[in-house]
């Protein structure tokens, strides 16, 4: 879809509520703003009109010192949004938001069908969940609460990884900065990915994050199970991955039978045990090329707990879609 039309900038509202957290909206408002500097350095006009829209004009208080002025209330959105881009932007408190505020939930409902895109970012995508929007359809969100999202609203296929989802018009993120992604994925959508690097470079961003996916280290997931056994050798995982890993050693440490620690591991993490320590290896070895330039593949394979460099190069392309030297060559701190 071309949403750069001929009568002018592509409008962007952004929706914000008492308590919206600020870096979630700032961010993406300056990617909007970098990409209309460098059109008009290029002689085109702005891609890009950006209101600040709330249930009721004048300052809006976020999480932050920061207050951010409505301009245009929720009210007259519904009377017409073609065109437009829609973006909910995300609460510390979502839980709390969305109690206290059903009203966004009845407004995003109807707005939706009539916008070119709506956009959650963060927990936003609660509003979404809320108004019935992303059933039967994949969905991003915040670490944090991509379980809560799973439990309360099973027709979602929540992407625990995932940056940024795109499906169809609706637009989910992962936490706060990767709302700087996701509008970057706007830009390059808009107007091409000569300008969207532009942009990413004046951020000091990557406009592809590397790895694509991962939201947060395997190290932060081990601490986002409270059940104390799975946690145990989850972090066993992390510290002995040059060892072998069969689901049965797992088990025994956990002292469960093999099929009921599948079963419980799977339920308190969102992925299998195999899926675990295969993630586990890839980011062990990500740090190695990293941190150690003139490291042998075949040692880092090693050191994995993987018995050739074929199957660390098989691991990268699978996951990373690069080889472990592309890799090294592109993020290595010696430079390569």
């Amino acid at each position: 879809m071309d949403h750069h039309h001929a009568n002018g900038p592509h409008r962007v509202d952004l929706v914000v509520y008492p308590g919206f957290k600020a870096l979630e909206a700032v961010g993406p408002m300056s990617v909007f703003d970098y990409a209309n500097v460098h059109l008009r350095q290029q002689g085109r006009p702005d891609g890009y009109a950006v209101r600040v829209v709330a249930a009721q004009a004048g300052a809006v208080p976020s999480d932050t010192l920061m207050a951010l002025n409505a301009t245009h209330t929720l009210a007259e959105l519904e009377q017409g949004g073609a065109g437009c881009t829609v973006i909910l932007v995300g609460s510390r408190n979502i839980e709390q938001v969305l109690a206290a505020s059903p009203e966004l939930v009845a407004w995003a409902a109807s707005v939706a069908p009539r916008v070119d895109r709506m956009i959650a970012l963060c927990s936003g995508s609660f509003f979404l969940a809320a108004a019935g929007l992303l059933d039967g359809r994949r969905a991003a969100t915040h670490w944090s609460v991509a379980a809560l999202l799973r439990q309360r609203y099973p027709a979602i296929e929540v992407d625990p990884d995932a940056i940024y989802v795109r499906d169809g018009p609706l637009w989910t993120s992962a936490g706060v900065t990767a709302g700087i992604d996701l509008a970057l994925a706007l830009v390059e959508e808009d107007f091409g990915h000569a300008l969207a690097l532009e942009v990413a470079r004046d951020l000091v961003m990557y406009l592809k994050r590397p790895g694509g996916q991962s939201q947060f280290s395997v190290q932060l997931a081990s601490q986002g199970t409270g059940h104390r056994d799975i946690q145990a050798v989850q972090n066993w995982v992390l510290e002995h991955l040059v060892e072998p890993m069969p689901l049965a050693a797992l088990a025994a440490r956990a002292a469960m039978s093999e099929r009921h620690f599948r079963r419980v591991f799977t339920q308190e993490t969102g992925q299998t045990p195999s899926a675990f320590v295969e993630s586990a290896r890839l980011e062990g070895a990500r740090r190695l090329l990293e941190s150690q330039a003139g490291l042998p593949l075949k040692t880092v394979a090693a050191r994995m707990g993987m018995g050739s460099e074929q199957a660390l190069r098989h691991l990268f392309v699978r996951h990373l879609g690069i080889t472990p030297l592309a890799y090294r060559e592109r993020f290595s701190r010696a430079g390569g």
